[in-house]
């Protein structure tokens, strides 16, 4: 079974193509710009996801929760919470239940969809 068949996401992001993850338990699909992208994650209680920087990001929760460490500073975000990255800051996450989120990078090239 896929992990986005029983997601919230409608078939027009469900069709979208896989992304590249180097992380067990996190899914994605992959909507491609010609300077950035959005991923539209599926991300099971995977615990910590090191600290680590890129370019700027934001993102929304759809479902579950995760915190999030940046620069530093940690918060808990829930449902309908929306954060920002600056470009370089370093950040980590902390999945302790599944989650579903959108994170839009400014880095067109974060994420690669996956070759089939």
């Amino acid at each position: 079974m896929n992990v986005f068949d029983d997601s919230i996401y409608p078939d027009i992001i469900k069709n979208l193509p896989d992304a590249d993850i180097p992380f067990d338990g996190v899914n994605g699909k992959l909507l491609q710009g010609e300077n950035s992208q959005a991923v539209f994650f599926v991300i099971d209680a995977i615990g910590i996801v090191p600290e680590h920087s890129h370019g700027a990001q934001w993102g929304i929760v759809f479902e579950g929760e995760m915190d999030l460490t940046i620069g530093g500073v940690t918060k808990t975000f829930t449902k309908g919470d929306h954060y920002y990255i600056p470009a370089g800051v370093k950040h980590s996450a902390n999945f302790k239940k599944k989650t579903q989120l959108m994170d839009f990078f400014e880095d067109k090239h974060r994420y690669f969809a996956v070759e089939k």
